[in-house]
């Protein structure tokens, strides 16, 4: 039996194990951590329990093919539900608006509210529609970096339609062309950050994004976040997959240009295959030593970071869901500060979840537990106690300001993750949420690679590499590493 291993638990990684073993293959996997899910992680302050990250995922279809691929009915082992309502969104001129998931009911909503017409809006996402369906096999599906990839009809398609993609402009340039009204470019400029990206610099191509979250909806995992890893991990187990935590691996084991194994501590293991789920930097820096690196794609601009205030509220919020975003009046202020290093958080733009909204025994009786996210420049030894601070106080004169209360008072518990704490807990470099950033026409291609072009049987899998961050991309990677490796 061929043996594989895996180094890293996250999420792409439990799935690359999954895959690998459906195939018949003896597959380890070696976590540094002493549990699995990486970023997809939980914990408890006191009486509340908090997702470590945002609390609604899309495409939950790519988890339910992965116990498919055992016979197994997934709904026994995971369960979620669709949301009615995606987010709600507040502007501090005093705007509401419901993200319905219908389509056009949402597009009612942004009529009666912003005063948008239904057919611009229905225009506007039939055209994000249309690029993924043209680009969805070549750039998510499929390795981009092999030559067969485009050596088919759907590449002639996306050449036909080249000019659809607006690769020319920025993707808030497309936003204010088509949506013209400036919350909604502002809402639909937010998901640029679904990717660790500037709307003012990602290309005009981003708009497919937003497709995926409108037409397949946004999803609640009832048990959190952290169910999504748990019930793969134990799927992984059940089949026959070894884990093994607390090991951290020093070296990736190469001769003769080709991976044979990893070293752990004092100890050498074996395979016919690696496959990396570590970010792709530290896996080269760390532990491959010696070998060729590619520069150019390690050197790319960084994904932004996240400032996260975990609170323990001793109060419930009627007008709040589960999903709420609190807008910048300073958007493109607020973005440029970000890439730019100049931590200026003077209006942040708030992401805040409450899980317990859907999932009481996340908090006490008459409290809620908030996650509540603000972007940020990833970690180069900022000041982030200083930094915090600041934000922190901003963050509270903001929600005041909207919700009209003092928030300060009602918080009971607290932790704050800053991007030097996602650094060292998840090994992603400079703490960047997403790996590279997608500031260029051309980011999609300088990715790494899902394989190495100078190391024989040494692959790659998670967010850093291609097809890029989100559970969803991930889960994409392990599937495009399996099918490599087959």
């Amino acid at each position: 039996m061929k043996k594989a291993i895996i180094i890293g638990a996250g999420i792409a990684g439990i799935a690359s194990s999954i895959r690998l073993r459906s195939k018949g293959y003896d597959v380890q996997v070696f976590e540094s951590n002493s549990y699995p899910g990486g970023k997809l992680a939980s914990f408890n302050l006191g009486n509340y329990r908090f997702d470590a990250g945002p609390s609604l995922f899309t495409m939950p279809n790519y988890v339910d093919e992965l116990f498919d691929l055992f016979g197994e009915n997934p709904k026994e082992h995971f369960a979620y539900k669709k949301k009615d309502i995606s987010c709600n969104y507040f502007w501090e001129d005093g705007t509401r608006l419901s993200a319905f998931s219908d389509k056009q009911k949402f597009a009612n909503e942004v009529k009666k509210k912003l005063g948008v017409p239904t057919h611009r809006l229905l225009k506007y996402l039939k055209k994000a529609e249309k690029k993924y369906n043209l680009t969805k096999t070549i750039f998510l599906e499929k390795s981009l970096h092999k030559l067969s990839t485009f050596l088919n009809i759907d590449t002639l398609k996306a050449i036909v339609n080249l000019n659809l993609f607006q690769i020319g402009k920025s993707l808030n340039d497309v936003n204010e062309k088509e949506l013209i009204e400036p919350h909604l470019v502002q809402l639909y400029n937010r998901f640029a950050t679904y990717n660790g990206s500037s709307p003012y610099k990602t290309p005009g191509m981003m708009t497919l994004i937003q497709h995926l979250e409108q037409e397949h909806g946004t999803f609640l995992v009832e048990k959190g976040m952290v169910d999504i890893a748990n019930s793969l991990f134990n799927l992984a187990t059940r089949k026959g997959v070894v884990f093994k935590f607390n090991k951290n691996v020093s070296q990736i084991l190469v001769e003769n240009k080709k991976a044979i194994g990893v070293q752990v501590d004092s100890k050498k293991y074996y395979a016919n295959y690696v496959i990396s789920n570590m970010d792709v930097v530290p896996t080269f820096n760390k532990l491959l030593k010696g070998q060729k690196k590619p520069n150019i794609v390690l050197n790319q601009e960084r994904s932004s970071s996240a400032v996260i205030f975990y609170w323990g509220l001793k109060k419930e919020f009627p007008s709040l869901d589960l999903h709420n975003i609190f807008f910048s009046n300073n958007y493109k202020k607020e973005f440029d500060s970000i890439f730019n290093k100049k931590e200026i958080f003077n209006d942040p733009t708030i992401y805040i979840n409450i899980t317990s909204k859907d999932i009481p025994s996340d908090a006490p009786k008459n409290c809620e537990n908030w996650f509540v996210m603000i972007n940020s420049p990833n970690n180069e030894s900022q000041d982030w106690k200083k930094i915090v601070q600041i934000v922190r106080k901003n963050v509270i004169k903001k929600i005041n300001k909207i919700l009209k209360t003092d928030i300060e008072s009602l918080i009971e518990k607290e932790r704050v993750y800053t991007p030097k704490d996602i650094e060292s807990t998840s090994q992603s470099y400079l703490g960047s949420l997403y790996g590279a950033s997608s500031n260029s026409k051309i980011s999609a291609f300088l990715r790494h690679p899902n394989f190495s072009n100078n190391i024989l049987n040494l692959y790659f899998c998670g967010g850093s590499v291609h097809p890029g961050g989100g559970i969803p991309l991930c889960l994409l990677s392990a599937k495009i590493v399996s099918n490599l490796i087959e």
